[in-house]
């Protein structure tokens, strides 16, 4: 197919463009608003269903803990795993995440987002189902970090892929759309344990088992389908790019028509996929993405580790609850965390202030870690888990959102790829600290219920508040302008 956008008209990079820096005539912002529906409808619901499975794979082994333990058929009992063993697998995942974000991001420069994301959601689905072929704690082990390897790149590169289509101040609420399927997910996945749990010994197969199995072909065939269901670039966007075995056989079926493309291309603007060390060198050593990857820490610290150990959290609440009862109250922490996703980051599109919308959630994620630590009551306990899931929710789109905004300014493309795959990689520091040294990592907080592991939480959210009032006072006094270190 020709390339009705040759690369000769397109003028040299430049950053996105939002619409209303544009002269549009009444017609052109209602036919843009036309084609940002069309979009949405076909790539948010690729995106969320890709992340409901991608955020299932990291929530079963959490609960594969706690299932059927009466049986003596859980993860841990099974595989004859202490408490220190399960925290070093639970944290090792992350050591790929931290190491592989900005390089897995950035090949997506290079290759066909799709084919990219659908290779990503594979080699998820096929480590997924070998979980169940685990046999002791070193297997675990390379499993985890395996899967951590698997899947480094997927957070950030579904933030990347929406700035092709979109100018980044309109990004946020549509990250926020599509990070519902994880809260979701998680409350899913938690549910539907319960019935996992029935199935335990069927054929043989314990119930964490059938768990992994299933979910693991489920996501593959997922994966393989993103081939087709995700669209490519802009045909403007693919300058240069020549025809492929998977343009002949896979062809991802386009979004927008050729008259379409021309108004988006100059409501979006050209950009660049070309980059170098140098470039990205510039980007690591701008001051301004450091705080952002403190903010992150925090919030998806404290995240990961109400995932990873939220039904030993509840169990410590009341040690009388069954693994089922368990299951079953891990799932409302996460409808409450997509309350606070569909309530708070549209107003943060709305009215583009990304402080107030973020400081504001962690201000609650605060208080409902302090009810869960000081309450009397189990009920009251429990419910300050809802909170802190409420709060949660809204905070790691914003993140991202933050920083695409910044980078996309004067770094183009380059600059949303690296930018939040700098926060998502360094920032899951915060999840190796929660999940390896916290909660049941911190063996003498056991006998505390925990306590002292909710504190430590409270101290992460505190620096991500105070980090979140440096990235702003850096950004208002240098009016977004280049950093120069």
């Amino acid at each position: 197919m020709t390339n009705p956008f040759p690369e000769s008209n397109l003028g040299p990079p430049s950053p996105l463009i939002a619409d209303s820096d544009l002269k549009l005539t009444q017609q052109e912002q209602f036919q843009m608003k036309a084609i940002y529906k069309k979009l949405d409808r076909r790539i948010i619901p690729c995106l969320w269903f890709l992340y409901f499975l991608a955020a299932a794979a990291r929530s079963t082994v959490g609960l594969a803990l706690t299932m059927n333990t009466n049986a003596k058929h859980s993860l841990s009992q099974n595989l004859g795993l202490s408490t220190h063993q399960t925290s070093i697998g639970l944290a090792i995942f992350y050591i790929g995440y931290i190491i592989f974000e900005v390089p897995s991001n950035l090949l997506m420069l290079k290759m066909k987002p799709q084919v990219y994301i659908s290779r990503i959601q594979c080699s998820i689905g096929i480590i997924s189902a070998c979980h169940a072929a685990l046999n002791g704690a070193w297997s675990f082990y390379f499993l985890r970090a395996l899967l951590g390897f698997a899947e480094a790149g997927v957070w950030p590169s579904m933030t990347y892929y929406l700035t092709i289509w979109y100018p980044p101040k309109m990004i946020a609420h549509r990250i926020g759309y599509y990070f519902t399927a994880a809260q979701l997910s998680a409350a899913v996945v938690g549910l539907v344990s319960a019935g996992f749990q029935e199935m335990d010994g069927a054929l043989g197969i314990v119930g964490y088992k059938w768990m992994f199995l299933i979910y693991g072909i489920i996501i593959f065939v997922n994966g393989v389908s993103l081939l087709w269901w995700l669209p490519d670039r802009p045909m403007y966007q693919k300058s240069g790019s020549k025809s492929t075995f998977l343009d002949r056989y896979i062809p991802s079926m386009p979004v927008l028509t050729p008259e379409e493309e021309v108004l988006h291309a100059r409501v979006t603007g050209p950009r660049s996929r070309h980059w170098n060390l140098d470039e990205l060198w510039r980007i690591t050593i701008d001051i301004r993405v450091w705080p952002i990857v403190v903010m992150y820490i925090g919030v998806v610290g404290v995240g990961i580790g109400i995932q990873s150990y939220g039904t030993l959290i509840i169990q410590a609440i009341n040690p009388k609850f069954s693994s089922i009862d368990l299951s079953l109250l891990f799932a409302p922490i996460w409808i409450a965390d997509a309350i606070g996703i569909l309530v708070i980051t549209p107003l943060s599109d709305r009215y583009r202030n990304r402080l107030l919308f973020f400081c504001g959630p962690c201000v609650i994620i605060i208080t409902g870690l302090l009810i869960t630590t000081y309450a009397h009551i189990s009920s009251a306990r429990y419910a300050g888990l809802l909170i802190v899931g409420f709060g949660l929710g809204p905070t790691v789109p914003i993140c991202m959102t933050w920083a695409a905004e910044i980078f996309s300014v004067h770094y183009g493309g380059l600059g949303v790829a690296a930018a939040v795959a700098l926060v998502t990689g360094p920032g899951n520091l915060g999840s190796v600290i929660t999940t390896y040294a916290l909660y049941s990592g911190w063996k003498a907080d056991i006998a505390r219920e925990y306590k002292g592991s909710n504190l430590v939480c409270v101290g992460l959210i505190v620096a991500s508040i105070s980090a979140a009032c440096s990235e702003w006072l850096l950004v208002r006094n240098r009016k977004n302008k280049p950093s120069k270190v």
